[in-house]
């Protein structure tokens, strides 16, 4: 990364996207959808298909990627000042989090009141500003990433780090999900901010030297394979050596994915990632019910992969049929709500 926090990489100056962290990404939230999809569906069948098996193998590795591509630009905005920053980074996720939290409620409460009273709908909804509600933890969780990295800018680095990747071999487990999940997340996101040169020098040897590359995957999906097997995956050390080492393997399969331009709809959902995240539940929800109900299929492991499929592109159909009507704000932020100086900012930003 050059000193004036243009990112250099894949060979080049980095003026917009880069096409393999869209790849990343686009393996990342199909990972997501995927098991949201199939843990759903096995909980609600009571018992397991084959689909299980590609669950269990990605867990190590699903979020701790998309936390490090999280921070992997951060260096480019860090420096702005508090208030832009703040809308940026603070804002516009709180917006989209607040406005598909009642979205969410407003399918979910008629079940909700139906086995413990309106009263308790209400004292959930309330309790999801807390305690993040449902899929949505996770854009409840950036925004206090991106405050605590810039807050602590003063203190050096590798403390930081050091202390975060602790946090994350203590498997700390106190029952709120916001404080679980900064232990177990932070250390990778804040990798992506703090490695961010290492990261695009790892894609630039990956797309010059593919052959050495598909032997480290090999190696790699074996070795996590076998640990997980095992039960050893979650132990204190490998659990953050497996979450890097799928990391850097997903970002060296998203580069070989970009070299050999193969798969471009992995690279969309990449580029409209969030967008599914917020809206996948819905599409992913009723064909869940539709197919168990209806029984036109029966294999558990089928089941979860329709509807990981309907998820991703039902969350995709839902953006494109709202786009330039009056309910674009459920993906794109309104002038109302940015705090931000006009001319620093376009009239509208999107969900990414």
């Amino acid at each position: 990364m050059s000193t004036n926090g243009t990112l250099r990489g894949v060979g080049a100056t980095i003026p917009g996207r880069v096409d393999w962290v869209d790849y990343a990404k686009g393996i990342c939230i199909v990972m997501v959808v995927m098991m949201h999809s199939t843990l759903g569906v096995e909980a609600a069948a009571g018992q397991h298909g084959f689909m299980h098996l590609v669950v269990a193998f990605a867990k190590p590795f699903r979020m701790p990627d998309f936390f490090l591509i999280s921070g992997l630009f951060l260096a480019r905005v860090i420096d702005r000042d508090w208030r832009t920053y703040l809308d940026r980074k603070v804002v516009h996720f709180a917006y989209f989090y607040v406005l598909w939290v009642a979205i969410q409620f407003a399918f979910k409460a008629p079940s909700f009141a139906a086995e413990q009273g309106w009263a308790h709908v209400g004292y959930l909804y309330l309790e999801s500003f807390i305690e993040p509600f449902g899929t949505l933890w996770f854009i409840y969780l950036l925004p206090i990433f991106f405050v605590v990295t810039k807050a602590t800018r003063r203190i050096p680095a590798l403390a930081i780090w050091g202390a975060a990747a602790a946090l994350e071999m203590s498997h700390l487990s106190t029952g709120w999900t916001v404080i679980d999940e900064f232990a177990a997340r932070f250390v990778y996101f804040y990798s992506g901010y703090l490695f961010a040169a290492n990261v695009f020098a790892l894609a630039d040897r990956a797309r010059s030297r593919p052959a050495m590359a598909l032997l480290a995957l090999a190696a790699w999906a074996v070795i996590d394979a076998v640990l997980v097997y095992v039960g050893a995956s979650e132990w204190p050390l490998i659990s953050l050596l497996l979450g890097f080492a799928g990391a850097c393997a997903i970002i060296t399969t998203g580069t070989l994915l970009a070299r050999a331009r193969w798969l471009d709809g992995l690279r969309y959902c990449g580029e409209h990632s969030i967008t599914i995240y917020l809206a996948f539940f819905l599409p992913m929800a009723a064909t869940r019910t539709l197919l168990l109900k209806t029984h036109l299929i029966t294999d558990i492991g089928a089941i979860s992969l329709i509807v990981t499929a309907v998820g991703v592109i039902g969350a995709l159909l839902i953006w494109w049929s709202v786009r330039n009507t009056r309910f674009n704000f459920l993906f794109e932020r309104p002038d109302a709500f940015w705090i931000a100086p006009r001319k620093l900012r376009p009239a509208l930003q999107p969900a990414e």
